[in-house]
């Protein structure tokens, strides 16, 4: 099988088999080219896929690293790879996978930037919102994403018909089109019943598929989303970092914080793993430490 055709088989298998997002899609066909690129210069590999071996892929790794990628980067380009390589094993293309011996380059782990509880409490009691229509969305797309955690991709696509009010839930579609239920709270759904009502009322013509809209009623942008973040958390935190991400952070902590389960806190985030929720205990316990440090006479 040569390289091309193989990676082009791939990328179908993710569009029309596993219904990844047209971003990761490109993300995937983006690290397969740039090694597909360099195994050609570097070795002449440009036709058959049998031709790759262990050593050329540690050959690229090296490069990139020295290129001053970053540990994290590398090892989702890697990840892009051995994807592929798994899938080319399953049709029976390779008798042997090279990636299988091959590790990334240690990530040192970072914690999670979070706003307070009384940073996030200033969000509702402290800030005068525009008494316009973005004023009002500006407030509601801050709500959402600190009451229910959710992804800024996930908000911007959150439909009406995702508002189960009777099980007072959200059904949100989350990474893979996997659906997940997200508890909220009878405020939350008030205002977002009053959220839809008055974009009906208020708006010309609203697009009545997607929840939140801006003045033209059409759907919104991920860079309104951003801005609306970086604006309003500017105005409570000093944080250096703020992002949509920052506040779905802040959810998860604060849950953790209160002492909820993990399981629950990974299923409300829609993780694939636990893995990737168990950063929230590490805030916890940093906490933790900052509450023994300050009363404990002998710390």
């Amino acid at each position: 099988m040569d390289v091309s055709t193989a990676i082009a088989r791939f990328l179908d298998y993710l569009k029309f088999e596993k219904r990844y997002s047209a971003h990761s899609i490109q993300a995937y066909q983006h690290d397969l080219a740039q090694c597909s690129f360099f195994l050609q210069q570097q070795f002449d590999v440009s036709t058959d896929v049998a031709e790759i071996s262990t050593s050329m892929i540690r050959t690229w790794l090296a490069q990139l690293k020295d290129d001053g990628m970053e540990a994290r980067t590398i090892n989702r380009k890697l990840s892009a790879l051995k994807s592929w390589f798994r899938f080319m094993r399953r049709q029976q293309w390779l008798n042997t996978n090279p990636l299988a011996i091959i590790n990334g380059p240690k990530v040192p782990r970072k914690l999670p930037s979070f706003a307070n509880e009384t940073e996030i409490d200033k969000l509702w009691n402290n800030i005068v919102y525009p008494d316009t229509w973005l004023g009002f969305t500006e407030k509601m797309i801050l709500e959402l994403l600190y009451q229910t955690g959710m992804r800024r991709a996930e908000l911007i696509n959150l439909k009406e018909s995702q508002v189960d009010s009777g099980q007072r839930v959200l059904r949100i579609l989350g990474k893979g089109n996997k659906e997940r239920l997200i508890p909220v709270s009878p405020l939350l759904l008030a205002h977002l019943a009053q959220y839809m009502a008055e974009k009906r009322r208020q708006l010309e013509t609203p697009d009545t598929t997607y929840v939140l809209v801006n003045e033209k009623g059409k759907k919104l942008t991920p860079h309104i989303v951003y801005r609306t973040v970086v604006k309003y958390l500017g105005e409570v935190s000093s944080l250096a970092k703020r992002s949509p991400h920052v506040l779905r952070h802040s959810f998860a902590t604060h849950l953790a914080n209160a002492g909820a389960d993990l399981n629950a806190i990974k299923e409300l985030l829609g993780h694939s793993s636990l893995a990737a929720t168990q950063i929230y205990t590490h805030n916890s316990i940093e906490k933790l430490k900052d509450v023994h440090r300050q009363a404990h006479p002998k710390a």
